[in-house]
């Protein structure tokens, strides 16, 4: 098993992620929070993370898959990753309309990745998420974190109420981790679903560190979702570990607790996810449902 400070192998990585799949009978792997946006935006995104940006909980975190656009797409097929998304974000008004535009365009030419749009708080969101939805977005990502937004906002209310109605997925980082925002936490989304029940939220990394709270909501909203982005992993189990104690309740919501990654930007290798998730010791029908049935029955793959 590679420990989290190993280097990323290639070819030798993909053969043990193959390994892994076939340990299970998974024809593939769908991971639903992937990192695909502007090249400049990302090479911010990466800038942030070299320099120890606020955000980053001041943790020393090395990009492993620090590589061309071409060459990522190339990586997740030679993992047997067979749908994908474009997690990208704004983080001021004025960003989301042509960050969709990127996003749209991407989808056309990447048809494994699972057309990925998003949104911010400002005048006209309901416009231009109706304008991505009409154009075949089907998946949404929200950061409240890095937008620094209440996703309560009122402005918000009819973008999210399209979305619900059109049983459209948000992969939303909502928690506290790995640094607290002004509007992080279970209670914002707590008011968005006691106004949008029907909205497949999906929060990322189960609501780092707020686990226990964020199993909670799902356990009274049966649309919401979890998904497993950097939990259980070495590196996140050093800073913010998961309570072993609320294990049983992630098995019991083996169906709706989906495979997340954040490659590229992670700091170990992507097989260590998959291994994190194996030794968690829930079942190979619950590690199946997580790293691929319950994404393709949501997506319909």
């Amino acid at each position: 098993m590679n420990d989290h400070r190993t280097a990323p192998a290639g070819r030798t990585e993909a053969a043990e992620v193959h390994r892994f799949r076939e340990r299970l009978g998974l024809p593939g792997l769908v991971d639903v929070h992937t990192h695909f946006m502007p090249e400049r935006v990302l090479h911010k995104v990466w800038n942030y993370f070299d320099t120890n940006g606020p955000l980053t909980g001041g943790l020393e975190w090395p990009i492993a898959y620090r590589r061309e656009e071409a060459e990522r797409t190339a990586l997740l097929r030679e993992f047997g990753v067979l749908a994908f998304t474009a997690m990208l974000y704004p983080h001021k008004p004025g960003m989301a309309a042509w960050l969709n535009a990127w996003a749209a365009d991407f989808a056309r030419r990447t048809p494994d990745c699972l057309h990925t749009a998003t949104l911010y708080p400002e005048p006209g969101v309901e416009s231009y998420v109706r304008e991505a939805v009409e154009a075949g977005a089907r998946v949404f990502k929200a950061h409240v974190q890095v937008g620094a937004y209440d996703p309560a906002d009122e402005l918000l209310r009819p973008a999210w109420g399209l979305l619900a109605d059109a049983g459209i997925p948000v992969v939303i980082h909502c928690g506290s981790g790995p640094a607290p925002g002004k509007h992080t936490g279970p209670e914002p989304i707590a008011r968005v679903l006691a106004r949008h029940p029907r909205l497949r939220l999906i929060v990322a990394h189960l609501g780092m560190p707020e686990y226990e709270d964020f199993l909670g909501l799902a356990e009274r909203f049966e649309e919401m979702r979890l998904d497993t982005t950097m939990v259980f992993t070495d590196f996140t189990e050093e800073f913010m570990p998961f309570p072993r104690a609320a294990l049983p309740r992630v098995a019991a919501l083996g169906d709706r607790v989906l495979l997340g990654s954040d490659f590229p930007n992670i700091p170990y290798p992507y097989a260590h996810q998959l291994h994190a998730l194996e030794r968690l010791d829930l079942g190979e029908d619950w590690l199946r449902a997580v790293c691929h049935d319950n994404a393709a029955r949501l997506f319909g793959l």
